[in-house]
């Protein structure tokens, strides 16, 4: 066929221009059949290679699963070693430290008490003084005066008395004697009313006269106990803390301040107990006051006042502490640290803080018993530091462990190890 084909070719040669010439000689279009069996090798290795990949991966992921597998078994066959602590009861007190503020055990603001001028001032601030000392003296002439003119008044009445009485003895005798004669008919009944009428009289003048002069007599102990108040004087032992006079200065009755007089050989401290430690406080619980300028030395002292009722804002209970103070270290208005030995209400334990869990379920400690660790809830009231109160969730004798691995579940076994010293 081949042959066939080419004899026409050959006829049209001397017709065809040199460009079918070329055309002639140019190569056949590949066949299509020869194509597709060249491609079915790359997609058999293409194939080949996929299949590795995935089997590949899949033991991969095999061998992950057996190492996951093995170390999950060999955690679960290994114990730890832990470190516990032992919780401990509490004492039978609660050793509680509070701020505190001291006072005078007395403290009095004087004032005068009657009208004048400063004459003499013997006190000044920081003077110990006993009661009934001198602290000033002052000076009233009109006050003199007024008791001259009351002591003369009182005199004049006494004698008013006196002339009453007199007169009164007459009119007793008169009113026996026409009363006599009355009933013997010598006397009219009307001067038998006359003299009865004129004795009532000087009885009732009697009267008068003893009256006044009893709010006379009233008056002059007025004016002297006036008289009396020129003497200030301290009305207990103790210091002059603040001083508001000199010589010459006016005074005025009730409203004139003139010393600060407070008593500190015994010194009065208040504090401020919360609710949850204020229940077993009562007179005579044991206290210590420490002052931060006088580190090495303290101050006991005794519960003596409670205020019985808490402070709606703050839920403290005021309590005074009465503290000797015989050589006066201490003084009133300063700051001090307070240490009341409070018996303790309600039981409670000691918890290392170590033990401490704190996570979303709130405060745990893990307990070790028999080689077996079960976590359990716990209610702290105070934090000491190392230690922590525990009101429940765990008893005196039971063993924690301290700083507890975060993977650490409930029912995990452990190997429980005191720690070293």
């Amino acid at each position: 066929m081949n042959e066939i084909a080419q004899i026409p070719t050959a006829k049209r040669a001397d017709s065809e221009s040199p460009v079918d010439r070329k055309t002639e000689h140019s190569p056949l279009p590949r066949n299509k059949a020869g194509q597709g069996r060249g491609r079915w090798p790359f997609g058999i290795a293409v194939l080949v290679l996929l299949v590795g990949a995935l089997g590949h991966g899949a033991w991969r992921d095999y061998a992950q699963r057996r190492e996951v597998a093995a170390t999950a078994q060999q955690r679960h066959d290994t114990v730890p070693d832990v470190l516990v602590g032992t919780v401990h009861a509490s004492g039978e007190t609660i050793d509680v430290t509070l701020p505190g503020t001291t006072f005078a055990y007395e403290a009095a603001n004087i004032f005068a008490r009657t009208n004048g001028y400063i004459e003499k001032r013997n006190v000044d601030i920081g003077d110990h003084v006993k009661a009934g000392d001198l602290l000033a003296q002052l000076t009233a002439p009109e006050l003199d005066h007024q008791i001259s003119q009351a002591e003369a008044t009182l005199a004049q009445t006494q004698a008013t008395l006196r002339q009453n009485q007199a007169s009164m003895k007459l009119a007793e005798v008169t009113n026996d004697r026409i009363g006599t004669l009355v009933k013997q008919g010598w006397a009219t009944v009307q001067l038998g009313d006359t003299d009865r009428l004129s004795l009532e009289a000087q009885q009732a003048a009697v009267g008068v006269a003893q009256s006044n002069i009893a709010a006379q007599q009233s008056t002059i102990r007025m004016l002297a106990q006036q008289k009396a108040y020129q003497r200030v004087i301290a009305p207990f032992d103790g210091v002059i803390t603040q001083r508001a006079v000199d010589v010459g200065s006016l005074v005025q009755s009730g409203s004139t301040f003139m010393f600060t007089l407070m008593h500190s050989h015994v010194i009065r401290t208040q504090v401020f107990v919360p609710q949850d430690q204020a229940f077993g406080l009562a007179p005579g619980v044991k206290a210590v006051v420490r002052v931060p300028e006088m580190p090495d030395r303290t101050f006991p002292g005794e519960v003596t006042r409670i205020a019985e009722a808490l402070q709606q804002g703050t839920r403290t209970l005021l309590v005074e502490i009465d503290v000797p103070n015989p050589d006066g270290a201490l003084t009133p208005g300063i700051y001090c640290a307070v240490e009341l030995h409070i018996p303790r209400k309600a039981p409670s334990v000691l918890v290392p803080a170590d033990a401490i869990i704190f996570n979303r379920h709130g405060l745990q400690v893990a307990v070790v018993e028999k080689g077996v660790a079960h976590i359990r809830k716990v209610s702290l009231a105070r934090d000491f530091g190392t230690q922590v109160e525990a009101h429940d969730g765990v008893k005196a004798g039971d063993q924690v462990i301290l700083n507890p691995m975060v993977d650490l579940i409930d029912g995990s076994r452990v190997r429980p190890r005191e720690p070293s010293s």
